[in-house]
């Protein structure tokens, strides 16, 4: 369900990306280039389907938060 939700999500107007991270407990950051965009992604029928099914089967909590970023930078030091 998750790739099909990011192949989705990749199609809609707005979106820039993802992250995922699973270590026991798991975590998936998107980026969407507007709050109307975000809104639309809520309100799409097969999201809303992965969103039912999420909470019946899958989640016993889950916690979204809309946020903007405001810089981003890092270091890798992998070509060192």
């Amino acid at each position: 369900m998750a790739d099909r939700m990011l192949e989705l999500a990749a199609q809609q107007p707005g979106f820039l990306g993802v992250e995922s991270a699973r270590d026991g407990v798991g975590i998936t950051v998107s980026y969407w280039r507007h709050l109307e965009s975000i809104k639309a992604w809520k309100a799409n029928a097969e999201h809303l389907v992965a969103q039912q099914t999420g909470r019946a089967d899958w989640y016993r909590q889950y916690k979204t938060r809309i946020a903007r970023v405001e810089r981003d930078y890092g270091f890798d030091n992998a070509a060192a």
